[in-house]
């Protein structure tokens, strides 16, 4: 029987379709993944079935009748539940008080007006208390008995005359036959990332939803959490619930689903067998056309240290430490890679090297490799070339690096023919609690594409072309601004990296999520920077759009660019990045090696702070 089936159905956005004439089925106990490029529609048809979007034309079919859903409330009552990206719970809420938000009394008979009244009967109680103990001046008495009163007040407030224990007992059940770990009694605040998530799921299974969506679910989960996950996924199949992920990670989409739907420009393309395909198959489906995705790391010989990164303590405004004495040195010509489940101060630390965020301790030292004229090593003497080498370093005529450590100025001599050298100084520059205009000043070109791409990356209401001087408007001579040059490096980002948009001339806040990211990324890109950081810049991107991220990164790898990109999948950071820098609640877990450690292993490390 079909879970659901969609007929005919169209969205537009304005003049934007983001679907058209969409008809087909999904079956019920199977798990599908929904696979399409930035812009294919998937997220607005799942968000259809959610009850965030109403169809324009068409109908919607669940279990084989038809279905008017115009709210999620509607959706419940089809019982289809969707977990999205950003987690809707509240950090001070137990996790048994955030299941039950939103339900009235009457969704699943769940108030308990015996309960509400012995609540109200010991703040009564507590108050006699606090009375008695006020006329015998008993301080510790009347502090306890303030402490009661405030608790049981609370207790009746945030129970709304629910039973909490009998619904915590509920989610017992819930979670035991799944195969989840929730404490009903334990504080949002206090969850890992993958512990809200499956609090999320508890929500939705609680109203008795048999169909679950999930957007990105594996996004910031470690290996085990995902291994954890795809388990609890299997057992819902078992007991007869459909499962939708959306998702960009093949390798995951092979390994979970029975059957994968493909849609590509708003339109249905096909729904296939995933034992009968492979990801090659899915993306030629996906883009239309036959493309060649994979990862190439070439290894530079020549990888001089950029920045060094000592001691680096940051605080949050309440002062816990946001990163803990991290040290690290990131080298021209290599990505170092940064992995950590969410919240484990990646973006802290991008934005203290970016001169946003001001640190407590530490130093932040750049080494500007400065060139200097041409020098004849034989009219130096030893003691000069030793200090001269503690300083910077020598290429002879052909850009080879020279190594003249422990070496005697004869056999120095002798080794460039008695030429002349290139000597190289480092220009040391202290970056401490400098601002990005100060750092900008010292003529350091560090390019940054933060995690908030509108809100600190690029202006929404801005058009591609003044988004593009938002780095250079000071640079130019005079008071008017020309936008000829902005306007030309508009279009070439928006041919280079396929950017769809109407021209750039378009508000930025009109593009798709992967189109911004685009344009965000080849604007810091054009600056020729000497560092260039990155915090998720694939993130909602599809498979082609991320491929060709990936390509840029080494091309900046390859002009002997500091490249520091922090990402979400292993698997990309081990093909991709030459050192791989693991974040724990904010220490360095270590640095690695991904042609010899396990992706287990690292697994271990974002966890645990080692491996094991």
């Amino acid at each position: 029987m079909n879970a659901i089936r969609f007929e005919n159905i169209t969205k537009t956005f304005g003049k934007v379709v983001a679907n058209h004439d969409v008809s087909f089925a999904l079956e019920e106990g199977k798990i599908y993944s929904i696979l399409g490029e930035n812009g294919s529609g998937k997220t607005t048809l799942m968000n259809m079935i959610a009850g965030i979007y109403k169809q324009d034309a068409g109908k919607l079919y669940i279990n084989e009748e038809e279905a008017e859903i115009n709210s999620p409330r509607d959706a419940y009552k089809y019982r289809i539940g969707m977990i999205h990206q950003h987690f809707k719970l509240v950090d001070v809420f137990t996790a048994t008080e955030n299941v039950l938000l939103g339900l009235t009394k009457q969704d699943y008979k769940l108030f308990n007006k015996d309960q509400k009244e012995k609540g109200l009967e010991r703040i009564e109680k507590y108050k006699k208390m606090l009375a008695e103990a006020t006329q015998k001046g008993d301080a510790e008495g009347i502090e306890k008995a303030k402490a009661n009163i405030k608790r049981y007040r609370r207790y009746v407030r945030r129970s709304r005359g629910y039973n909490i224990p009998g619904a915590a007992e509920r989610i017992e059940n819930i979670c035991s036959k799944y195969g989840f770990k929730v404490d009903p009694y334990q504080k949002v605040y206090d969850m890992s990332v993958s512990q809200k998530q499956t609090l999320e799921i508890v929500k939705a299974l609680y109203r008795g939803i048999d169909i679950l969506i999930l957007d990105e679910p594996t996004a910031v989960l470690t290996p085990q959490e995902i291994k954890g996950l795809f388990d609890v996924l299997r057992n819902m199949k078992e007991a007869g619930k459909t499962v939708i992920i959306i998702t960009h990670k093949l390798n995951e989409v092979m390994e979970i689903s029975d059957q994968v739907v493909v849609l590509r420009k708003g339109e249905y393309i096909g729904t296939v067998n995933t034992s009968e395909t492979n990801e090659k198959e899915l993306t030629d489906m996906m883009v239309g056309r036959k493309v060649d995705l994979k990862i190439t790391r070439n290894t530079l010989s020549d990888t001089p240290n950029r920045l060094y990164i000592n001691n680096l303590t940051v605080e949050n405004l309440d002062h816990s430490l946001a990163l803990d004495d991290i040290s690290f040195v990131l080298k021209s010509g290599q990505i170092l890679g940064v992995a950590g489940i969410s919240g484990s101060g990646q973006k802290e630390l991008l934005d203290a090297i970016a001169g946003l965020r001001k640190y407590k301790t530490g130093e932040m030292i750049f080494h500007n490799p400065k060139k200097e004229k041409p020098v004849t090593l034989f009219h130096h003497s030893p003691k000069q070339i030793k200090e001269m080498s503690t300083q910077g370093y020598f290429h002879d005529k052909n850009g080879n690096k020279l190594d003249l450590s422990g070496k005697s100025k004869k056999d120095i001599i002798k080794m460039v023919n008695n030429e002349e050298v290139i000597f190289y100084e480092d220009e040391v520059i202290d970056l401490k609690n400098k601002t990005p205009l100060e750092i900008r000043d010292l003529g350091i070109k560090l390019s940054f594409v933060p995690e908030d791409r509108l809100g600190m990356g690029l202006v929404g209401s801005m058009d591609l072309t003044d988004n593009m001087m938002l780095r250079s408007f000071r640079k130019g001579p005079g008071i008017f601004l020309n936008r000829k040059k902005p306007e030309e490096l508009a279009n070439t980002i928006v041919k280079d990296l396929e950017v769809v948009t109407p021209d750039v001339h378009t508000q930025v806040r009109k593009l798709s999520g992967g189109n911004i990211q685009k344009v965000l990324v080849g604007r810091e890109i054009s600056s020729s920077p000497k560092v260039f950081m990155a915090a998720y810049p694939v993130r909602g991107l599809d498979i082609n759009s991320s491929y060709l991220i990936y390509d840029l990164l080494n091309k900046q790898k390859e002009k002997g660019v500091a490249v520091l990109f922090v990402g979400e999948d292993l698997d990309v950071l081990m093909a991709l990045c030459d050192r791989i820098m693991v974040l724990s609640s904010g220490k360095l877990a270590g640095i690695v090696d991904p042609k010899v450690v396990s992706k287990e292993e690292i697994g271990l490390l974002m966890t645990k702070g080692r491996a094991q």
